[in-house]
């Protein structure tokens, strides 16, 4: 549970700032693994299984991923210079990247050659974002609550069907009789009911643990009725280092990298979101310096995800998720996990005992930490007054956008791959059309809508559970704001 802690003459230290005993850490930071790891190797596996690479060359494709995510999640919670936002967010290769990729990679030839395409324009987008960084930081004005708090409800609410998808067995048994089984069912609903118990009846410092304690029972459970397999846990070796330019030097292609940098522009509005929603959980003030330094630490660590035979990154949101059922807001958590990956990423016995985790139990924790990321969005809308028709309108027509890549999937299959490579998200387009939409309906009119102003709150601690919000409440229709309220009329 975060706490406020005193140093010196009765100075306060934010609960994100916090360092926690060893103890704490290493359990708070495993339970990030677990909850991060079947998200972080699904995309070099549907990548590498699409380029009909070697078993040898997959595994290998997720040790790198593994340990690039461990440096991406230090840089984005520690903080190098002016690159990292601070916040206990971890990095993981972003699902908006997984079609664009397969695409060049396809294209370019299919197998290695094809994966140096990919890393030419993951470097280049890496480089370009990171350059970006500091103009995109500015434009946080163009993201109002409305626009944030749709973005992360659409998250949550395109993440849970993968959860489910887990619950029923995982996405690659569909077509088989045991996709949606009863024992499935079963395992999914006892590893989700155990950790609404743990919340429930468990103390403070238990609670914080309930997903943890889940995963454990519930793999336990499925490993004494013989559905849990540890068997290439034994196959696995012990040490392996991924090297830079493990396949060879990246090729740079022009269209490759247009189609990069586009994917990254839509993975900066979704950090963008995240940020926020992390800002809001851990009530801790994030302006555009905070955005800017989070954008920086995604553009570093793309540009390492190629050099090091990975990929793009962004902030995962299953684990902001984990942060809000927690309450454990402490970024030098999330610094453990990163050194936790690390030693995955180096440890490939290690990483397989952490994959045996059966899918069903994966997927029964899985729907509760992605329904909290659409909680945080239905917190931060709770904000916007929806009682005014433009806001009503972008949310509305956002989760309806969002909802058509996987409802309609002939409308995708017609348009050409470039096109479909950058659409073909429900994250991707519902955040589109919220921009696109709030710059319609308010940023290019002279009609006035009262807005938050994000930089206008001071950094406050987590308040207790049950006391009211640190954050303004909508005024009354036709009230003004007090003098140094943190909210502006425009």
């Amino acid at each position: 549970m975060a706490r406020v802690s005193r140093r010196h003459s009765g100075t306060q230290t934010h609960p994100v700032d916090e360092l926690l005993p060893l103890p704490q850490l290493t359990l708070y930071g495993f339970q990030h693994i677990l909850a991060f790891y079947a998200a972080a190797v699904i995309v070099p596996v549907l990548l590498g299984n699409a380029l009909g690479l070697s078993d040898e060359q997959l595994v290998h494709l997720i040790n790198a991923d593994l340990l690039t995510c461990g440096i991406a999640t230090i840089i984005q919670a520690l903080g190098v210079w002016k690159i990292g936002a601070r916040l206990p967010l971890v990095q993981g290769v972003t699902f908006t990247a997984v079609s664009p990729m397969v695409a060049i990679g396809i294209g370019a030839g299919g197998g290695t050659a094809g994966l140096l395409v990919v890393y030419g324009a993951v470097i280049t987008a890496g480089i370009a974002t990171f350059l970006c960084a500091p103009f995109f930081g500015r434009l946080v004005k163009y993201f109002p609550p409305v626009v944030i708090g749709t973005i992360l409800t659409i998250i949550g609410i395109t993440l849970i069907p993968v959860g489910l998808q887990n619950a029923a067995g995982g996405s690659h048994l569909i077509g088989d009789p045991a996709y949606g089984s009863g024992e499935n069912l079963a395992y999914a609903l006892g590893t989700l009911l155990l950790i609404l118990v743990v919340v429930r009846l468990g103390k403070p410092i238990l609670s914080s643990l309930a997903v943890l304690i889940g995963l454990i029972v519930g793999t336990a459970v499925a490993w004494m009725l013989g559905d849990a397999h540890f068997d290439e846990v034994a196959d696995a070796a012990w040490f392996g280092v991924t090297t830079p330019f493990h396949y060879g030097m990246p090729q740079f292609e022009l269209l490759p990298i247009v189609a990069m940098v586009v994917v990254m522009l839509i993975t900066m509005v979704e950090t963008t979101g995240d940020v926020y929603a992390i800002g809001e959980i851990a009530r801790k003030k994030v302006d555009s310096d905070t955005v800017t330094r989070a954008l920086r630490a995604d553009g570093m660590s793309t540009m390492l995800g190629g050099i090091f035979n990975s990929f793009p990154y962004v902030a995962f949101a299953e684990n902001i998720g984990l942060v809000r059922m927690s309450r454990v807001v402490s970024r030098f958590v999330v610094v453990a996990a990163g050194v936790f990956m690390i030693l995955l990423g180096l440890l490939p016995k290690a990483g397989s005992l952490v994959a045996a985790i059966p899918h069903p139990v994966l997927g029964g924790a899985a729907i509760s930490m992605f329904g909290m990321v659409a909680a945080v969005g239905i917190q931060i809308l709770a904000k916007v007054d929806l009682r005014e028709e433009r806001n009503a309108i972008i949310l509305a027509v956002s989760l309806g956008a969002a909802m058509l890549p996987t409802t309609v999937k002939p409308f995708f299959e017609r348009m050409p791959d470039d096109v479909r490579a950058v659409l073909d998200s429900g994250i991707t387009l519902g955040g589109l059309t919220a921009i696109v939409l709030n710059l319609f309906f308010n940023a290019f009119t002279r009609r006035k809508a009262m807005e938050i102003d994000w930089e206008d709150y001071e950094d406050e601690v987590p308040p207790a559970p049950g006391a009211p919000s640190a954050y303004p409440a909508q005024p009354a229709p036709g009230a003004h704001p007090a003098p140094g309220a943190g909210a502006t009329w425009r």
